[in-house]
């Protein structure tokens, strides 16, 4: 048996103010620390042993990384990071309070550019300080590869292409693997692995720091997934993600 582990980054502190992040670096809240810990601790539990650990560029995700894999003394595996596995690029609703944007434009509106699945915000201005085009991080890309916006389509034509190339030769090659990411990143992931419609996917939602594990057997056909937590805790949990942008 395969087992793939998908840990969406504990609550950041964007999260709990209710903006806009994307692509912007934004770190953990304290109860986003606390989230990551208990999801360590849980997969140790469990008896979860990923033997190689792949994340995006994002501290968020990195942080959440590294303090599950110490919660499960595993720090020492190898490590991976791809911008690839950075959240979907929000545009102009980079940093803007969630809620007051909806109470602009409309929940009707926001909807549409956080949830369709290939209608993207409004692209961010360039000269923009929280442009990505000015980061470092980036400076080794190819120009083409920046983006100044993304519907969800756009980051799971960059996600796939990764799976296939990099991340399912891993977890053939070491069995088990852990991906540390963003809510639409590792959408794209799901979308892929269990064919889901454009439909179903952008009604589904992934709660901050609860693993997420597929399992896979001798010829790679998924055979089930599920949340490591309490069903009814796991639904609330999506649920409050589906309504982090209605307006006030």
């Amino acid at each position: 048996m395969y087992r793939l582990i998908l840990i969406r980054h504990g609550e950041s502190e964007w999260n709990r103010a209710n903006r806009f992040t994307g692509w912007v670096d934004v770190d953990l809240s304290a109860q986003g620390l606390g989230e990551a810990i208990e999801a360590g601790r849980t997969l140790k539990r469990e008896g979860y042993a990923p033997r190689v650990a792949y994340t995006s560029y994002l501290k968020r995700a990195i942080k959440t990384l590294h303090t599950v894999l110490e919660e499960m003394d595993l720090l020492w595996i190898p490590e991976h990071k791809s911008w690839r596995l950075n959240e979907k690029h929000y545009g102009m609703l980079q940093g803007l309070d969630k809620a007051e944007t909806a109470a602009r434009y409309g929940d009707e509106q926001v909807l549409l550019w956080r949830r369709s699945y290939d209608i993207p915000p409004p692209p961010i201005d360039p000269d923009s300080e929280l442009s990505t085009r000015r980061d470092a991080k980036y400076a080794g890309l190819d120009p083409r590869d920046v983006p100044d916006t993304e519907a969800l389509k756009h980051t799971i034509d960059r996600i796939v292409p990764y799976w296939e190339q990099e991340l399912l030769p891993a977890l053939k090659a070491h069995g088990e693997i852990i991906i540390s990411a963003h809510g639409n990143s590792l959408r794209g992931i799901v979308k892929y692995l269990r064919n889901m419609g454009e439909d179903e996917i952008i009604r589904f939602n992934i709660p901050t720091a609860i693993p997420y594990i597929f399992e896979f057997d001798d010829a790679m056909k998924l055979q089930r997934d599920f949340f490591l937590g309490d069903p009814e805790v796991v639904k609330a949990l999506m649920d409050k993600v589906a309504n982090q942008a209605k307006g006030k």
